[in-house]
């Protein structure tokens, strides 16, 4: 089992819809604890799709305000922090799947990067590894593609950690 974060964006275009359920159904059949900001849009597809498959999806709240995480959570995890809760959505998985997003997604995406995380990107999000130190950049053209992509290096990761390897800051 591994820990796969979902970023994307909370006024994501409708297109991203099916892609974005289809997603968490196949995280929650391969048995990956899903983290996700918790709120609307993508992050609430995903969830539905987890949730459907029996998952576990972990939404981690900008507000502390528990309410505020959509229906379909496992878990909610208010945390007061706004925009800066994205680093414990970055932290707490082994790898990332981006769907659609802006600024706030692309925040997250940036910081995994540099934590030597890779992500793989659904849709367009303007993201390039920059550095021989940073986590990978992969576009899949669909979820299944994202899921295989997103185990691989999950499993990677965790061998890295295993083996002594600390993230930057730790």
């Amino acid at each position: 089992m591994y820990n796969i974060g979902v970023i994307g964006g909370g006024n994501a275009e409708e297109k991203y819809r099916e892609m974005s359920i289809e997603l968490g159904k196949l995280l929650a059949e391969r048995k990956a604890t899903v983290f996700c900001g918790g709120t609307t849009g993508v992050m609430e597809w995903v969830a539905n799709g987890v949730k459907g498959a029996n998952g576990i999806i972990v939404g981690i709240l900008p507000a502390m305000d528990m309410s505020t995480g959509n229906g379909h959570l496992t878990v909610k995890m208010p945390t007061g922090l706004g925009f800066a809760r994205n680093v414990l959505i970055v932290r707490a998985s082994e790898a990332l799947i981006s769907v659609d997003g802006s600024t706030g997604t692309l925040s997250e995406a940036t910081f995994a990067l540099s934590e030597g995380k890779s992500v793989v990107i659904l849709g367009d999000l303007p993201l390039e590894r920059r550095k021989p130190e940073d986590g990978m950049v992969f576009r899949a053209s669909n979820p299944k593609e994202a899921v295989d992509i997103a185990f691989g290096e999950a499993s990677k990761m965790r061998e890295k950690v295993q083996s002594g390897w600390r993230l930057p800051g730790t």
